[in-house]
């Protein structure tokens, strides 16, 4: 979604300040935008929603940049969008094009450079947040390397990587953000085994029906250098797991594929 609203804001940005035409001589409208959304127009709705979508788009990128250290230049960026409403660019469009270009390209370099980074910190502090974790009473630890301990053990079937099982879970970081969970969304979750993340499908098949058991999975074994929502690259990832029931018929996958 921010992916299609970047791009759309992006267009129209560049739309309208390349593209609009002399307005300086214009009467202005005797009508000026209501500020309460119950009274405006629906004309005046579209250009709302046209500047809204320009706003959301300058404040993401101004985060982004505050993140990497590359504050935004508000004063060059309001003036840059007053000269091309004016259509009055102190430089070309293509010119404007170009340095548009430079400017995200920029933009993803250091991203990539802060990326690898944190995926570099990520493997530091997740092999010492594992090595400190194995010195605990009850924690074991696999042949592939994941780290298990059994909060309640259970009566019931242990299943099998084939298998669809029901089960409820937290997902959390090492510094205790969570980042999924079953107990948040009020019902538990029904997946088959063997299409989740390999930390999950073996760690699991550890577990039998009515058991409770905690994880902490390795990168190598849970996202690896991907990415994704609060998932930084080569997290080493904790889970919380109660096996319901091992199921004969196929369910929709979970959030931890």
């Amino acid at each position: 979604m921010r992916k299609s609203l970047v791009a759309l804001s992006t267009v129209a940005a560049l739309g309208l300040f390349a593209c609009q035409p002399d307005t300086a001589e214009k009467p202005v409208k005797e009508e000026a935008a209501k500020s309460s959304k119950e009274e405006m127009s629906a004309d005046q709705k579209h250009a709302y929603a046209m500047g809204a979508s320009m706003g959301l788009y300058v404040n993401n990128r101004a985060t982004q940049q505050e993140e990497l250290g590359v504050p935004l230049d508000k004063e060059a960026l309001q003036k840059g969008f007053k000269d091309g409403i004016n259509d009055s660019l102190a430089f070309s469009k293509e010119e404007i094009q170009q340095l548009a270009q430079e400017g995200e390209q920029a933009l993803r370099e250091k991203q990539q450079v802060a990326a690898q980074e944190q995926a570099e910190q990520n493997v530091k502090q997740g092999q010492e947040y594992m090595a400190e974790n194995a010195k605990k009473e009850g924690v074991q630890t696999t042949e592939s390397g994941i780290q298990y301990e059994v909060m309640e053990e259970g009566k019931g079937d242990t299943p099998a990587a084939e298998d669809t099982v029901k089960v409820h879970y937290r997902g959390t970081l090492i510094d205790g953000t969570v980042f999924d969970s079953s107990y948040d969304r009020g019902e538990p979750a029904t997946f088959p085994l063997n299409r989740v993340i390999p930390g999950w499908t073996e760690g699991v098949q550890l577990m039998k029906e009515g058991a409770k058991y905690r994880f902490v999975i390795p990168p190598e074994l849970a996202y690896g250098e991907r990415a994704t929502g609060a998932i930084t690259p080569n997290s080493t990832l904790i889970f919380e797991v109660e096996l319901l029931d091992v199921v004969d018929e196929p369910a929709e996958e979970s959030a931890s594929e």
